[in-house]
């Protein structure tokens, strides 16, 4: 802003000014100032639907600037403050005490309600801190925010209303009415002139800020200037910022408590600092003893102790007491022990809705994108930029991934994406291009990859969840992630050629530049039914079928081949090549061109590295992600069975919150992510969770419970979860009729061994109580019928395959402990009356030949009863259901509606949504 317009003012005549004005404030008597101005807000009812539609936006919580800037924005535009002084405590007789009265003021700026303690002292030291600004506001000043506060208060009434100076040590009872009045009228008219209100010292006296205002933190909560000390944080493996520090540093940070966290932020620039969630283990102590400071505030949860100071002991038990009554107000279900010993309490009423197979789910998220107006989160074990999540292809790249992320971040949308870092000599998916691809997209989209496996000591585990969250409004929980190879339908095709026709003299498809074979993405659907049996064929019957068999060039493993191969099929997947040009650094959207002179014909639903069979060949050249690495006219792909979910409301808040915990836990471990570019996320309140702005077709109310496996490693807690696992077996022994269990793996049945997960012990015990008690009881188990590894187990190759199928077979039917084992030695030959273990298996025609393969399942289900159903990202193996292992995400839906249905032969009310997932399922 030009300061053309001001005067020329030496530092002469600066110097005297300052020295009148210092002596104006000495001597003033604030009994002469009197009102004057014109009123510039007017008085509004707070139930008026005008303030009722006032907001400010949450996105403002990534704008938030320095208290002292004069343009930041802290009030509900056109709302007026109204002040009332309810009551004044007299604390103290003696006349030694300058301030004997403390006044319980109760403000009220439209929504919002809160309450402030001040004594007349601190009316006396405002009003002087105004009278120095009003001087100030004078002198012209070359600074830019001096200038700009200048040139917006010009027009602005500057007289200030008179404060009482009559020293409350000589009042009567009978007087304290007056008083209360006086500075009642004083705040009212005070809060009405622009000027005044908008002063950063008006906002500390009012205990307010740029986060109090906004509708969806929440209730306004307690805030103040408080001094507090670094460390406390509960990091694990090698680090210096922990608990264990013995150097410590006191800054001065605005504390802002709300009814599910507590944060910090820094004055001068604004930033939040720190945010403390609120949870079982929150703790408030007060005293040297437990602080290791005078006038300390200790304040616990399972991530972190932080330290405060405050004042005085009479601050410090001030501070404690509010915190507390608020949080007990507000926030009471996040300090209690829930159900399975999960995070997250049940919620009734929820919008939930099944998906089998991840058409309609990639279809529902990318809707539920272009709907999103603030944050979009995404965790995925894998992610993969240039999957399209509408099939067929008919718009271009408009639904492709990195396509709508970046249509969404150009909107104004933060999107932060957090991805599995995984051991590189174990697991080739290039996590880190990932990151690169996405972030060069635009700045709004921020990645994070953990963990670091030297600092954090962790090689082993992997972050396994897979969730997209909409707005902490919309959230979908389940075993897909955004990567190749999962997308399918109910079909299962085998082949993906379409009706594209080659020409017979030119070169074989496998045989193709990559700028040829990533043209084909692009072609028309005319019928996408039609057979591709006329083709011509590739390769001899005999090859065909010899790959088809796995017979061919074995895989060469090292010795590290079987940690190798298990970690891999664990974290499967593949690269997800940037959608960028590798030599533009503008984020633009590499697109697919097509070849109309070389192929013609209808589009395909798997593009590139999308079409796949993990089995057959490992994915190989991710840096060509729309180029065949597998002859689509030779090899059949492998169908991929999947089960996802998606929760509204308060479980969609409840999952936003696990992700905002490790967002928040990984930008303080690894320093590169300290930096304000990746700002720490503030979880929305349980409060306005029913005010949907989007909600996904076709689901249905139920209750609803988000569990995890979580622990220090994963999310910085001091005792890890295991809620996934208690739910399973609760579920199992509580069933009355029957299970149904689709799942990626089978292992199970504890020998405190090798083995501790205690689902297929919990099953064995149930089968055997039905047995006895004379009931009827069905268990029904669907898992793959080969582990997703490359290699041929009828050659000898695929040391991890064996591996894995040794650990399924002990888990069935190998050995005393196994469900087998333990049935048949109560039951004989009568277990087949109670279980079955089945897979799955498709056939088609390919180039004029029948190829059969397995369907890969890699769902993560449990039904019950047809009224209770588990959905999530966990495997049934120790990895998944222990807590300290790999981190998990699933969510339990309990049915509050009902169908006519039939169980044992009898009339049966089953529940909408496990009886539609059930029924789909067996379809």
């Amino acid at each position: 802003m030009s300061l053309q317009t001001e005067p020329t003012v030496n530092t002469s005549a600066l110097q005297k000014i300052a020295a009148d004005m210092s002596n104006l404030i000495e001597n003033l008597d604030t009994r002469e100032l009197h009102f004057e101005g014109e009123e510039v807000d007017y008085d509004v009812s707070p139930s008026d639907p005008k303030i009722q539609e006032v907001y400010i936006p949450f996105s403002a919580i990534y704008k938030t600037q320095g208290f002292k800037e004069p343009n930041v924005q802290t009030y509900l535009s056109g709302c007026p403050i109204k002040a009332q002084v309810l009551e004044v405590e007299r604390f103290t007789s003696t006349t030694r005490v300058r301030s004997i009265n403390l006044y319980t003021i109760e403000l009220t700026h439209g929504e919002f309600k809160w309450q402030v303690k001040r004594k007349f002292k601190h009316f006396q030291e405002f009003h002087r801190e105004l009278l120095k600004y009003k001087t100030f506001i004078r002198i012209p000043i070359p600074t830019r925010r001096h200038t700009f506060r200048r040139q917006n208060v010009r027009e602005e009434p500057r007289e200030m209303p008179s404060l009482p100076r009559s020293s409350e040590n000589t009042m009567k009872e009978e007087q304290f009415f007056g008083r209360r009045k006086q500075l009642e009228d004083y705040l009212t008219t005070l809060l009405k002139m622009p000027m005044y209100r908008n002063y950063h010292a008006t906002t500390e006296f009012l205990d307010i800020s740029q986060l109090s205002f906004i509708h969806d933190l929440g209730p306004k909560g307690i805030e103040g200037m408080i001094m507090k000390r670094s460390g406390g944080h509960r990091i694990p493996g090698m680090n210096c910022c922990g608990q264990g520090r013995a150097c410590y540093r006191w800054s001065r940070r605005w504390l802002i408590v709300k009814d599910s966290f507590l944060l910090y932020m820094k004055p001068d620039s604004g930033a939040i600092a720190f945010v403390l969630l609120v949870d079982k283990e929150f703790r408030i102590k007060v005293g040297k003893k437990e602080t290791e400071t005078k006038y300390g505030l200790r304040i616990d949860n399972l991530s972190r102790t932080l330290i405060l100071k405050c004042n005085s002991y009479r601050h410090a038990r001030w501070w404690a007491g509010a915190i507390e009554e608020f949080i007990q107000k507000h926030g009471t279900n996040f300090l209690k022990d829930h159900r399975f010993g999960s995070y997250a309490a049940l919620q009734e009423n929820v919008l939930a809705k099944w998906y089998v197979n991840a058409k309609g789910y990639f279809e529902d998220i990318a809707n539920a994108m272009e709907e999103a107006k603030e944050e979009i989160f995404i965790t995925d074990w894998w992610l993969s930029p240039e999957i399209f999540l509408k099939r067929p292809v008919v718009e271009g790249n408009r639904w492709r991934l990195d396509c709508i992320l970046k249509r969404k971040a150009q909107e104004g949308v933060r999107v932060f994406i957090m991805l599995y870092k995984e051991v590189e000599l174990a697991l080739g998916i290039n996590s880190e291009y990932t990151k690169r691809t996405l972030m060069r997209l635009h700045p709004n989209i921020k990645v994070m990859r953990h963990p670091d496996h030297v600092s954090s000591s962790v090689y082993l585990w992997a972050h396994h969840e897979k969730l997209v969250i909409i707005d902490q409004s919309v959230a979908f929980v389940g075993g897909i992630d955004l990567a190749y190879g999962r997308w399918d339908d109910n079909e299962h095709r085998l082949t993906d050629v379409g009706s594209v026709k080659r020409v017979t003299t030119g070169p074989s498809l496998c045989s193709l530049p990559a700028e040829t074979t990533e043209s084909m993405e692009s072609l028309s659907l005319k019928d996408k039914n039609k057979s591709a049996k006329n083709l011509p064929t590739l390769k001899s019957v005999d090859d065909m079928d010899a790959k088809l068999k796995g017979i061919g060039k074995p895989s060469k493993f090292s010795k590290f081949s079987l940690y190798r191969q298990l970690h891999r099929h664990h974290l499967q997947s593949a690269d997800s090549i940037s959608s960028l040009d590798s030599t533009s650094n503008t984020g633009s959207i590499r697109s697919l061109q097509t070849g109309v002179g070389e192929l013609h014909g209808e589009t395909r639903f798997w593009h590139g590295k999308d079409y796949c069979n993990f089995v057959f060949k490992d994915w190989v050249q991710l840096d060509k992600p729309f180029a065949d690495f597998i002859d689509r006219y030779a090899t059949p792909r492998m169908p991929w069975h999947d089960i996802g979910s998606v929760v509204h409301g308060k479980a969609a808040r409840d999952v936003a919150r696990h992700f905002i915990q490790r967002w928040n836990f990984t930008k303080i471990m690894k320093s590169k992510y300290r930096s304000l570019s990746y700002p720490f996320l503030l979880p929305k309140s349980h409060t306005t969770a029913h005010e949907l702005k989007y909600q996904v077709p076709g689901s249905v109310p139920a209750n609803v419970q988000l569990l995890r496996s979580a622990a220090d490693w994963s999310a910085g807690i001091k005792y890890h979860e295991e809620s996934i696992h208690t739910a399973y077996v609760h579920v199992i022994e509580n069933s009355k009729h029957y299970i149904y269990i689709e799942n990626q793996f089978f292992i199970s049945c504890a020998d405190y061994k090798v083995v501790f997960n205690k689902i297929g012990d919990a099953i064995a015990q149930r089968i055997l109580r039905a047995y006895r008690e004379g009931q009827r009881y069905r268990v029904y188990v669907v898992i793959p019928l080969l582990p997703g590894f490359e290699g041929d187990i009828s050659t000898g190759g695929g040391n991890a395959l064996q591996a894995i199928m040794h650990f399924n077979f002990r888990t069935m039917c190998r050995g005393e402990n196994s469900i087998l084992g333990q049935l048949k030695a109560e039951l004989g030959n009568q277990w087949i009356n109670y279980i079955s273990f089945c897979g799955l298996r498709t056939h088609a025609e390919l180039e004029g030949n029948l190829v059969t393969e397995l369907i890969y399942v890699h769902s993560k289900l449990l039904i019950a009863d047809d009224n209770t159903v588990i959905i999530g990202s966990a495997n049934i193996n120790d990895r998944s259901m222990l807590g300290k292992r790999d981190s998990e995400m699933a969510v339990i839906v309990q049915d509050t509606g009902t169908v006519p249905s039939v169980m044992d032969g009898k009339e049966y009310q089953a529940g909408v949504f496990a009886h539609g997932l059930r029924l789909q399922c067996f379809s």
